[in-house]
């Protein structure tokens, strides 16, 4: 069965910082990009994120460039995203997704996590 479990989330003042945990099973990362999308409250998902699988490139939206990093432990076959002087706007909750492809190209996300809370206070 293919899972993704998130974790790390939290409650962190501006200018904090958190790790996100993507833990996944029933597959390998060797083969799927996987990406990070955050939902802001009454908001629709955007994507943060992504690495692939191939060679490792990764995507990353213009407001975070700079703050987050995300990487890939394919021995524990978990990704991580680390963000670094987090904002009131980064609030959300944050899901991983896996590309239906090993690179981070498309939008075909065929398996999700349940999400995790990130709430910065000003």
């Amino acid at each position: 069965e293919v899972q993704l479990v998130e974790s790390g989330g939290g409650l962190v003042q501006a200018g904090g910082s958190l790790r996100l945990s993507c833990a996944a099973s029933g597959f390998t990362l060797d083969d799927y990009a996987i990406g990070w999308f955050r939902q802001p409250p009454g908001q629709d998902r955007e994507k943060v994120s992504c690495i692939s699988s191939t060679y490792g490139t990764t995507y990353f939206l213009d407001s975070v460039k700079g703050r987050f990093t995300i990487s890939s432990n394919n021995a524990k076959n978990t990704v991580y995203l680390q963000m670094n002087s987090l904002k009131p706007e980064d609030t959300g909750i944050y899901f991983c997704g896996r590309l239906n492809t090993g690179w981070c190209v498309g939008s075909d996300f065929n398996a999700w996590g349940q999400g995790t809370q990130v709430t910065v206070s000003s």
